[in-house]
C-alpha cells in the first residue's frame, strides 16, 4: 500500500506510487532542522536531546558534524552557502562560516535576550526569517530552562547591516515558516505554548509589503485537528508541506488540504533535497525518514 493519502487529485501528481516511506537512520534523539547541502551530497539535521549535528549520506551513511553544537534547533544556508543554526542553549542564531568558525549573528532585539530560535529560511534577497519560541528555555532536554525576557516572535534578520526587525509579536508559540515561491507571502506554524492543554494548531500566512519590511492581511491559512503544525517546505507550484502531528500534509495555495503522507509517529521537520531536490526528508520523532515525490522543493 501506498504510505500517502489523496484528498484532492492535485496531489496525485506529487506523489510516486512505487516509492516507499524509508527509513535512513534510527535510535536517534528528538530530530529537527535538516537542511541540504547539495556540493556535499549529505542532509544535516539536529538531534536536539544529545546536542549535535548529525551528516547523513547516501554514500556513507550517517555520522557526526558537530558535537556540542548548542542545542541547535531549525536550520537553513544562506546565499553563501553558509549553515545557519538556530540554537536553545545560546538563545541565537548561529552561522558556520566556509572556514569553520562559528559566528553569533542574532541574540538580543532591543537589549532583550531572545527567548530560543526555532526556525529559519534565506529569503530570495538573502534576509534570514526565523521565529522565537519558548520551548527551548522552558525544559532542560531540549536545550536548558532560563527565564524569557522577551515574548515569541517572528523576526527579520538584514543582509546589509545585520539589523533585527520584530515582523510579528502576536504569537503564542511561532514554529515552521515558508516563504512562496514569489516571496509575496509568508507561512508561520501557529504552535502554540509549551504544554498547552490546547496549543495552537493552525498555520497563519502574511503579504510581504514594503520589499520585506512589513508584514500586512495576517489570516489562518489551514487548521488541522491532528496535532500542531511545525516544520514546513514549500514546492515549486507553492504547495506547503507541513510536519502536522504523525504525518506530513500538503496544503494547496488556496489552503486546502490535498493529501498527507502517513509517518505514524510525530514528524517535526521536513526538508527537500537529494537529486533534482525531490526527495522529501521528514524528521520524526528517532526516526529520520525519507521519501521520493514527483516535486521539486523550492
Amino acid at each position: 500500500m501506498p504510505d500517502f493519502e489523496i484528498c484532492d487529485e492535485r496531489f496525485r501528481a506529487c506523489m510516486l506510487p512505487n516509492a516507499p516511506l524509508v527509513v535512513l537512520a534510527d535510535g536517534l534523539g528528538w530530530l529537527d532542522g535538516p537542511v541540504w547541502f547539495g556540493d556535499h551530497d549529505c542532509l544535516l539535521f539536529s538531534d536536539l536531546p544529545n546536542d549535535r549535528i548529525l551528516r547523513w549520506s547516501e554514500h556513507s551513511g550517517l555520522s557526526l558534524f558537530r558535537r556540542p553544537a548548542g542545542f541547535t534547533n531549525g536550520q537553513t544556508r544562506d546565499h553563501q552557502g553558509r549553515l545557519i543554526s538556530c540554537s536553545h542553549r545560546h538563545r541565537c542564531l548561529l552561522r558556520t562560516e566556509l572556514d569553520g568558525r562559528i559566528t553569533v549573528i542574532a541574540d538580543r532585539y532591543q537589549g532583550k535576550r531572545l527567548n530560543s530560535p526555532n526556525q529559519v529560511i534565506c529569503a530570495a534577497d538573502g534576509s534570514l526569517w526565523f521565529t522565537d519560541a519558548l520551548d527551548g528555555i522552558v525544559t532542560d532536554y531540549l536545550g536548558g530552562k532560563q527565564a524569557s525576557e522577551r515574548p515569541p516572535g517572528v523576526y527579520r534578520l538584514d543582509p546589509k547591516d545585520g539589523s533585527l526587525r520584530l515582523m510579528a509579536a502576536d504569537f503564542a508559540g511561532p514554529h515552521g515558516l515558508a516563504l512562496s515561491p514569489d516571496q509575496r507571502r509568508l507561512y508561520v506554524a501557529e504552535t502554540g505554548v509549551p504544554f498547552a492543554a490546547d496549543p495552537g494548531r493552525h498555520i497563519r500566512v502574511f503579504d510581504v509589503a514594503d520589499g520585506g519590511l512589513r508584514l500586512e492581511n495576517s489570516r489562518v491559512f489551514y487548521t488541522t485537528d491532528a496535532g500542531h503544525a511545525d516544520g514546513m517546505a514549500v514546492d515549486q507550484d507553492g504547495n506547503v508541506w507541513c510536519a502536522t502531528g504523525e504525518a506530513v500534509h500538503c496544503v494547496a495555495p488556496d489552503g486546502r488540504l490535498i493529501g498527507w503522507i502517513d509517518v505514524g509517529v510525530t514528524v517535526s521537520n521536513i526538508a527537500f533535497g537529494g537529486r533534482n531536490r525531490s526527495r522529501l526528508f521528514i524528521c520524526a520523532s528517532q526516526w529520520l525518514l525519507a521519501i521520493y515525490t514527483n516535486q521539486r522543493g523550492r
